[in-house]
C-alpha cells in the first residue's frame, strides 16, 4: 500500500527485462493494458494499479474458490485482448509483438475488465534465436513456427490469442485444446465441450469462437487469420458492449466512433479532465469525487464498500492518455 491505496509490486530477476518492460509500458498507454505508477531501480521493482481479481489464469480455474467467469465476461475479455493486440500491433514503424501472451499475463479489475502485463519478452527486445525463459509454461501459448525460426510475428501473438479464445469457451488445459474443439467441431458436439460454469453460453456465438479460435492457432503463420480485418471482424460483434474505436485504427474496420470506457468518470459519466484515484482502486474525476465525499460519503460509488480512506492520487499516467486521445481526436482526417 502506497498513500493508502493498494498497488502491486513485481520484482525483476533480470535487470535487462525489468528496463525493457519499462519502456514499453512508459511509451504505450492503452485502456486494456496495465498502468505503471511507479519504479524502483535499486529493486528491480515495477509498481502497478492494483487490480484486485488477479490474473485470467486464477479466474479460469476460481483458483481460492472465486466464482467462475460469466460467458458475457468470458466474451469482453477477448474482445479487450484483441482490442490491446491491435493498438500494440499498430506502432510504426515496427509493429510491437508481446511475445508472451497467456492467462497469467492478462490481469482482472474489479469490474472484470482486462489488462495485459509482462512485456519482457517483446518482439523489439528479444534476440534471434533466443530460447524465452521457463519455456514449458509458455510452449502451450507459443506460436509453434517460433520454435524453428526463433522469430515473433504479430501472428505469433494471433496464435496465442487463439489458444485463450479455446480456453475461456472450454474451461479446459491448453494442451491439444485445438484438437480436442476441432473433433467436437466434426463430430457437432461442441455443446459438450463448452465450460458448463459460463453459464448459458449463446450456441451459435460459442461456435463462432471456436472457429476463429481453431483458426488462430493454425501451426503455419500463412494460415492464420489477419487480427483487423478476420478476427476482430468476428468477435467485435460478440462483445456485450462493442469496443470498437477504443482507438482511432480500429474506425475504419467497423465505422463506430466512442471514447475508451476508462476515460469516463463513473459518477459523472464524461470524459475525465483531472483524473484521481481513490482508496478503492478506482479513478474518478476530481470534481465529481470530491463532491461525492462532501456530501458525506464514505463508501465507493463503484463497490459499495466504506473506504479505506478519502486520499485522492492523481492518476497521471491515465491523464497523458486522455490528452493524446483527445489530440488524435482533433485531428483532421488526411
Amino acid at each position: 500500500m502506497i498513500h493508502y491505496t493498494m498497488v502491486a509490486i513485481k520484482l525483476s530477476s533480470s535487470q535487462s527485462l525489468f528496463q525493457q518492460e519499462i519502456s514499453v509500458l512508459r511509451q504505450w498507454r492503452h485502456p486494456n493494458i496495465i498502468t505503471i505508477i511507479g519504479v524502483c531501480s535499486e529493486a528491480s521493482a515495477l509498481i502497478y494499479e492494483w487490480l484486485p481479481n488477479g490474473n485470467l489464469e486464477d479466474c479460469i480455474v476460481c483458483t481460492n474458490n472465486s466464482p467462475p467467469l460469466s460467458w458475457h465476461n468470458r466474451t469482453q475479455i477477448i474482445g479487450e485482448n484483441c482490442c490491446a493486440l491491435l493498438f500494440l500491433h499498430s506502432n510504426k514503424p515496427t509493429a510491437l509483438v508481446h511475445g508472451d501472451l497467456r492467462p497469467c499475463n492478462i490481469l482482472i479489475d474489479a469490474n472484470y475488465r482486462s489488462k495485459l502485463c509482462n512485456f519482457g519478452l517483446s518482439n523489439l527486445f528479444l534476440q534471434p534465436g533466443t530460447c524465452p525463459p521457463n519455456l514449458m509454461a509458455r510452449l502451450p501459448y507459443m506460436d509453434p513456427e517460433f520454435n524453428t525460426t526463433g522469430e515473433l510475428t504479430t501472428l505469433s501473438d494471433v496464435y496465442s490469442l487463439g489458444v485463450i479464445i479455446l480456453q475461456l469457451l472450454t474451461g479446459m488445459p491448453p494442451l491439444t485444446l485445438s484438437e480436442k474443439v476441432a473433433e467436437a467441431l466434426e463430430s457437432d458436439s461442441l455443446h459438450l465441450l463448452i465450460d458448463k460454469s459460463a453459464g448459458d453460453w449463446p450456441y451459435i456465438q460459442a461456435k463462432q469462437l471456436a472457429l476463429i479460435g481453431l483458426s488462430c492457432t493454425e501451426m503455419t503463420r500463412k494460415k492464420r487469420p489477419d487480427l483487423l480485418t478476420k478476427v476482430w471482424k468476428v468477435v467485435e460483434p460478440l462483445t456485450r458492449k462493442p469496443l470498437a474505436a477504443t482507438w482511432p485504427y480500429l474506425q475504419s474496420a467497423t465505422g463506430d466512433s466512442c471514447v475508451p470506457s476508462a476515460f469516463i468518470c463513473p459518477i459523472s459519466l464524461e470524459i475525465m479532465k483531472d483524473p484521481q484515484m481513490a482508496s478503492d482502486g478506482f479513478t474518478y474525476e476530481a470534481e465529481a469525487i470530491r463532491s461525492w465525499f462532501d456530501r458525506g460519503n464514505i463508501r465507493s460509488p463503484m463497490t459499495n464498500l466504506v473506504l479505506p480512506n478519502l486520499t485522492l492520487i492523481p492518476n497521471r499516467v491515465l491523464f497523458s492518455s486522455i490528452h493524446e486521445y483527445l489530440q488524435q481526436q482533433q485531428q483532421p482526417d488526411s
